[in-house]
């Protein structure tokens, strides 16, 4: 059971990310869409480029966040879907063969064919996070992405294996369930957030989405309706913010605050008049300084980091196959300048995307740093569609509290201006 309310299919999403802890509760609408009934964030306290490095501060951003998505929600939160991330994730492709017992494919089959490509051999210490399926291909027939009632004597799987330093899984694991939470699943936080901001169009003609987070930036490339490979590159809006405080000499706390506010990822685009306050350490005097000089900081960075999404794209093998371009996500994507020095490095289309096919507290939540979140909704509500996960059973509201879906539309004006006035005070 996911969260005890009055709705009988809610899902939650816990994304534990290096700079924030989001908690979004939602359910399916009869549209295919989700309808976002609360959320919880907090800034993460324990993490460091996506793995726990204090356990007791992690478990605390934790509680933080669901206990405000718990209030938003008027539920009380059970279980969650997690988002995973960080450099011990690895990635492959693999292929897997049957023999057809009774030469028409079942569905026994088709297990059988992916448990024969899931079987390669993976580095000591490592799990099994996905087995994602490409293609099939029965007897001479390839590109088949729905063999089930066709009939052959072999059928082939190709497939994209992830997976993930055991220890850090076990680590993320153990950090829920001190919350009193049950772990429904545990996600790639790249899958997830493509889920959520991707268009079947751009699927179907070739992407490569990438999610820039704080602590790490998370790469994962589709043609043809299938993922085809998926990276993680170490550097993200983290290293950002110490550049600014290591050259404005500023403490990391208003280096944030500026890079925020005032930072631009191309210098031809900022002011050189348009001046900025810069706190010094101690009590030294704050100095002045222009948004161009800031510029000049934040632009190198994000220049490398681009480089190094581009050389991982063509090492993969797929940079002609993209034709849709790139999609960018996640907070540190949202500075100006970013899809212009993107364009100038990718040499292809860019866009910065923002949750899709959310209702209820949607103002909210279309928003790139709620991507993963969002996508980790779409991620439970596909397995629970599918059979294969498990939803809500929710039968009862907690004491004085009104109907989760009636303060989602008939309350949602003023509860959104609640909610913007909480989120300008928290970010």
């Amino acid at each position: 059971m996911a969260v005890t309310s009055n709705s009988s299919n809610m899902v939650v999403g816990l994304d534990i990310g290096t700079s924030k802890v989001v908690a979004i509760v939602g359910q399916p609408t009869d549209d295919g869409g989700i309808e976002i009934a609360g959320i919880g964030s907090h800034p993460s306290r324990g993490m460091k480029k996506g793995v726990v490095i204090n356990i007791e501060s992690t478990v605390q951003s934790i509680q933080r966040a669901v206990e405000e998505a718990e209030l938003m929600a008027g539920c009380d939160i059970h279980s969650v879907y997690v988002g995973v991330a960080g450099s011990h994730i690895s990635s492959m492709n693999s292929d897997g063969v049957v023999a057809i017992k009774d030469r028409e494919v079942m569905s026994t089959d088709i297990d059988r064919v992916i448990d024969s490509a899931r079987a390669r051999a993976i580095s000591e210490g490592q799990r099994v996070l996905h087995v994602l399926p490409q293609e099939f291909s029965i007897d001479t027939q390839g590109g088949i992405r729905e063999p089930l009632g066709m009939s052959g004597v072999r059928l082939e799987a190709r497939v994209h294996l992830v997976t993930a330093a055991l220890n850090a899984v076990q680590n993320i694991d153990k950090c829920v369930r001190r919350c009193g939470l049950e772990v429904d699943a545990i996600i790639l936080e790249q899958l997830a957030s493509s889920m959520a901001v991707l268009t079947e169009d751009e699927r179907e003609l070739g992407v490569c989405m990438v999610d820039i987070g704080g602590g790490t930036t998370d790469i994962a490339v589709f043609t043809e309706g299938a993922i085809r490979h998926t990276a993680v590159i170490p550097i993200a809006g983290d290293q950002v913010t110490n550049d600014i405080a290591m050259a404005l000499r500023t403490p990391t706390q208003y280096a944030e605050e500026i890079k925020v506010k005032y930072a631009c990822a191309l210098t031809q685009l900022a002011s050189s008049d348009e001046m900025i306050k810069v706190p010094s350490v101690g009590d030294r005097p704050a100095r002045d300084l222009s948004r161009q000089a800031l510029a000049e900081v934040v632009e190198p960075r994000y220049e490398e980091l681009f480089t190094l999404i581009r050389d991982e794209l063509r090492r993969s093998g797929f940079e002609d196959m993209v034709a849709a371009g790139v999609v960018l996500t996640g907070g540190t994507s949202r500075m100006e300048g970013v899809v212009e020095l993107a364009e100038e490095i990718f040499h292809m289309p860019v866009r910065i995307a923002c949750p899709l096919n959310v209702r209820g507290l949607a103002d909210v939540v279309r928003n790139p740093i709620y991507s993963t979140g969002v996508g980790l909704l779409h991620y439970a509500l596909q397995e629970v569609r599918s059979g294969r996960g498990r939803e809500g059973r929710l039968v009862t509201a907690q004491p004085g509290r009104d109907d989760v879906s009636r303060r989602g539309v008939v309350e949602g004006i003023p509860a959104l201006a609640r909610i913007r006035g909480w989120l300008k005070g928290n970010f």
